[in-house]
């Protein structure tokens, strides 16, 4: 089900780890941003904007993890976006005949095995390196593209609704999850990255993570703090106390730990 999150903005959680896709209106259809983990929840969200009379006429993915590169032909053949990195990250994935297949192996162990579909997943087109806003006809969202967590990484700003659209990053349930690769690097990149949505934090009423509880005005900083105050521990090769892990961590998100765990061990080595 939709529910507005702001003037012109609509959030979907899924079922699977509150995963959130965000609709925001424009004049001749709307943008559709992370959409959505299984076919009956994409089904039902084309189904929601038919009955608002709209249709989808661009579509963004903030990152290129699995979960974020989804499609369902209900949703219509609008173009899809994303960085120029995350693109080309997909398109190496797809050049491999077994991702998809390792994909859904992947989640045979999870509530939601058989029911993701992979037929269109990482379609979509790189915009040109540096690109500023997505082009389409709606209210103007800004691309903030860093490199934490994954390659071409992006958070979107709609300024004039007040609305930050943070990706895999500012979660109330998830910590920090760090890019693969040089773990020096990767935390350089998270602290860089949340700078940047610090420059515009004053301006956010209202924080939809890519995992989570949607945040208003008074959570923006407290997430960045917090994230900032996690990846700082890491650098300073400390274990971070942070109450999304542990014993404190919301019910049913008890995983989030061994994510944690991994990177203590990154920590290690």
């Amino acid at each position: 089900m939709l529910r507005q999150v702001a003037e012109g903005v609509l959030v979907h959680e899924s079922e699977f780890v509150q995963t959130n896709t965000v609709v925001v209106q424009g004049r001749a259809g709307v943008l559709l941003i992370d959409p959505g983990i299984t076919g009956d929840e994409m089904v039902a969200i084309a189904n929601d904007l038919r009955k608002l009379g709209q249709s989808v006429v661009a579509g963004f993915s903030t990152h290129p993890d699995w979960d974020h590169v989804l499609w369902h032909a209900k949703l219509g053949e609008a173009p899809r976006y994303g960085t120029a990195r995350c693109a080309a990250y997909m398109r190496d994935l797809l050049s491999d005949a077994g991702a998809k297949a390792r994909i859904a192996a992947s989640l045979l162990e999870t509530e939601i095995a058989g029911r993701v579909p992979l037929d269109l997943l990482g379609l979509i087109a790189g915009l040109p390196a540096g690109t500023a806003q997505i082009p389409w006809d709606g209210p103007q969202v800004r691309i903030i593209e860093h490199q934490a967590h994954a390659p071409g990484h992006a958070a979107l700003f709609i300024e004039e609704r007040g609305v930050l659209i943070a990706g895999d990053m500012l979660s109330d349930v998830l910590v920090p999850m760090l890019d693969d690769g040089d773990l020096a690097t990767a935390i350089e990149e998270y602290l860089t990255a949340l700078r940047l949505l610090e420059g515009v934090a004053g301006d956010v009423d209202v924080v939809v993570p890519g995992h989570g509880s949607v945040g208003g005005s008074d959570q923006m900083q407290a997430r960045i703090d917090q994230d900032r105050a996690y990846v700082l521990a890491l650098r300073n090769g400390q274990v971070p106390a942070d109450p999304r892990v542990g014993p404190s961590a919301k019910p049913g998100w008890e995983w989030v730990s061994d994510i944690h765990e991994g990177q203590l061990r990154r920590l290690a080595q």
